[in-house]
């Protein structure tokens, strides 16, 4: 049973990945996972889960910059696509630990052999997830907005049918991530997501990284993952008008073709806004920031010591490695 319910919320945490994880390989991020947080700094990674008993679980190691390796990679929009690519990778490893962490205390089998997400389920798990996405935010919303187009040809004008197509997009995200945190589970997933932003707040503002200090933040930051997507979203809908293609299938490739141009300039927009919050762009947004009123949740104390202890062992192998931190 435990199995059954650890796999089912690793698929759900697996398919809200890109809202809980904030990409920015310069400055202090995290992701939420499976009862923890995961830290991130621009040379480290650490992760702290709370086991079924009570007891912490930690994992920290050094991580590799994309952009010390390949300077076009720090290029505007390319740091992007890399960065977003990077730590969607890097939050996929932190779920599974973090699954696996969930399992450490159901018995082994007759064989001696622990539980765990093995390599083939994770497999399995993001190509589900990377088909949901195409045909919930790409396939679904264009046949919705094509069929109101033969109910009324006013629905297939350029700007009308893709603000529609958007809108469809916007709505069907906005159910998921609502419908899904009616899930206990997920809303304690939303609850360690507050305790990451509230600890990176309480970091940035050069405060002590103790409970009491992280408690008095907001949970909702510009740098988070559910920012970028409403942001996606947003500019997706200005870029597709723009295009003029007019068959069906022509339409979806243009959408699957656009998303890493789309996001890499969402990426560039999220990190201004961030630096300029009193900028046009940081309007932009703003919608991020009110659907945090869903994706994150305020936290208990236990739950913000997971985030503290993964952010103290993150920078303390990342003052291990000499590395440069830049503060928003």
């Amino acid at each position: 049973m435990r199995l059954l319910r650890t796999w089912w919320r690793f698929l759900a945490a697996v398919q809200l990945l890109p809202a809980l994880e904030s990409g920015e390989e310069t400055l202090v991020g995290g992701q939420a996972v499976l009862e923890g947080v995961m830290m991130r700094s621009p040379h480290a990674w650490a992760i702290a889960c709370r086991k079924p008993s009570g007891e912490l679980s930690t994992y920290s190691e050094p991580l590799e910059r994309p952009s010390d390796k390949h300077k076009w990679m720090a290029w505007p929009v390319v740091r992007g696509v890399i960065t977003l690519g990077h730590a969607m990778g890097l939050g996929f490893k932190a779920l599974r630990f973090s699954a696996n962490v969930a399992l450490d205390e159901v018995p082994a089998d007759e064989k001696g052999k622990k539980l765990e997400v093995s390599g083939w389920v994770a497999a399995v798990n993001v190509i589900f997830s990377v088909g949901f996405f195409i045909f919930m935010y790409k396939y679904l919303p264009l046949v919705a907005a094509t069929e109101l187009k033969r109910v009324n040809p006013l629905f297939g004008e350029q700007i009308i049918f893709n603000l529609v197509d958007g809108l469809i997009r916007i709505a069907l995200f906005l159910l998921f991530i609502w419908g899904v945190s009616l899930w206990r589970d997920i809303h304690r997933v939303y609850e360690y997501h507050g305790a990451e932003h509230k600890t990176v707040y309480a970091f940035e503002n050069g405060d002590a990284l103790e409970t009491r200090a992280v408690q008095k933040y907001s949970t909702f930051h510009p740098r988070c993952g559910t920012s970028f997507l409403m942001t996606v979203m947003i500019i997706s809908i200005l870029v597709y008008m723009l295009i003029p293609v007019t068959t069906f299938w022509a339409r979806f490739a243009i959408r699957i073709a656009l998303l890493p141009v789309i996001a890499g300039v969402s990426y560039e927009i999220i990190r201004f806004a961030a630096k300029h919050r009193g900028s046009l762009f940081a309007l932009m947004t703003a919608p991020g920031l009110w659907l945090q009123r869903i994706t994150t949740q305020p936290p208990s104390d236990d739950q913000a010591e997971c985030a503290i202890v993964a952010l103290g062992q993150a920078m303390a192998l990342e003052k291990q490695r000499g590395g440069e931190l830049v503060i928003a």
